[in-house]
């Protein structure tokens, strides 16, 4: 409001859409919000548009909006055997918490409503190849190589997977068992330029050797 530092700026998400009108624009866990983020969203939703608060209409039509939540996530109990899909019974009941969560005009002006299966390990183990390749990539530009035999992905799949979280241990795994270790390295100055990494898995332990 005026009067206060900064508020001849835009707000963050209009002056991010106003500087690049083509956004994906994720609201992670939408349920916590405040009613006043759903009445914004009403009139983005309605209008494609949005006023800043320094009087400026902001074109949303070029934006896909996504929005996350965790509704329903009590009712979905998987066990190791079962299949990852989610039975149509269980669907049936998250969308009854939705629709008693959000108000109905919020609902009606959504183009779909999306509840997703749990990952398999075979989808931890991609997203695992899809990090360590990005890695990888991030480290060639340092002169610095890693690579990680089958062993080390299977090791990582198994620290890495939650029937619970999903996906989210795996980052903090990859961290701290790839990422901190070989910034270890550089740090000790244990690691020169061009050589490799190597990483593989004994006595469930991951285990690296410097070539």
């Amino acid at each position: 409001p005026p009067g206060y530092v900064g508020h001849e700026s835009g707000g963050m998400l209009t002056e991010a859409v106003r500087r690049k009108p083509y956004q994906v624009i994720l609201l992670d866990e939408i349920e916590k919000a405040d009613n006043d983020i759903f009445n914004i969203l009403l009139q983005v939703f309605d209008d494609g548009r949005l006023t800043d608060s320094l009087g400026r209409t902001v074109n949303f039509k070029n934006s896909i909006i996504i929005m996350t939540s965790n509704i329903g996530a009590d009712l979905i109990n998987f066990s190791e055997d079962q299949d990852s899909k989610i039975e149509v019974f269980t669907q049936e009941k998250i969308l009854e918490q939705v629709k008693k969560t959000f108000k109905p005009e919020f609902l009606n002006r959504l183009d779909d409503i999306i509840i997703f299966n749990r990952l398999t390990k075979n989808e931890i183990r991609e997203i695992i190849l899809l990090q360590i390749d990005h890695l990888i990539k991030i480290l060639k530009n340092k002169k610095i190589n890693i690579s990680l035999d089958d062993k080390a992905k299977d090791w990582l799949v198994n620290e890495g997977y939650s029937m619970d979280y999903g996906a989210r241990p795996l980052k903090r795994v990859i961290q701290s068992q790839i990422i901190d270790k070989i910034a270890s390295l550089i740090l000790m100055n244990n690691i020169n330029d061009d050589q490799t990494v190597s990483f593989s898995a004994n006595n469930n332990e991951l285990s690296l050797n410097v070539k």
